[in-house]
């Protein structure tokens, strides 16, 4: 019967010692796969920070050749004294075929809309008609700019 006993006890210890083994198996277990977590997190937010730093290279570089574009549009008038002085370039407007065809369009919108039995009928052919000629004068008018210069 001692015997017995001592056995139960011996089986007992080994079963605690192999239970206490488990817990910190267990225990290492989940410390490593936590290093594993911080290690991705670490390794995505390094990750972010050079495509941040590559987004930022990148639009220095942009503002900076804009800025040597709005340089670049300098023109220099020559006076007859001999001297030169730099003016900036002048900023490009509407050509006058852009402008005849809009004036034109509302011109002959509203003379088609006046003189027509049907308003919106006479307005859209008018508009058409008007956009056409108004087209046609600014495009002469652009060829005449263009001789002058």
């Amino acid at each position: 019967m001692k015997a017995l006993y001592i056995f139960i006890a011996a089986l007992s210890i080994i079963s605690c010692q192999n239970q206490n083994k488990e817990e910190l198996n267990k225990a290492k277990q989940a410390s490593i796969d936590s290093m594993k977590v911080e290690i991705n997190k670490q390794r995505i937010i390094d990750s972010m920070k050079v495509e941040m730093a590559a987004l930022e290279e990148q639009k220095a570089a942009q503002q900076k050749a804009a800025e040597q574009a709005a340089q670049q549009k300098v023109v220099v008038v020559h006076q007859n004294d001999g001297t030169a002085t730099a003016a900036p370039a002048k900023k490009k407007g509407w050509s006058a075929t852009a402008k005849g065809a809009v004036i034109g369009a509302g011109v002959g919108a509203a003379t088609g809309a006046i003189i027509s039995k049907k308003k919106g009928e006479g307005a859209i052919i008018g508009g058409l008609a008007g956009a056409a000629l108004g087209t046609g004068t600014g495009a002469v008018i652009d060829e005449n700019n263009k001789k002058k210069e």
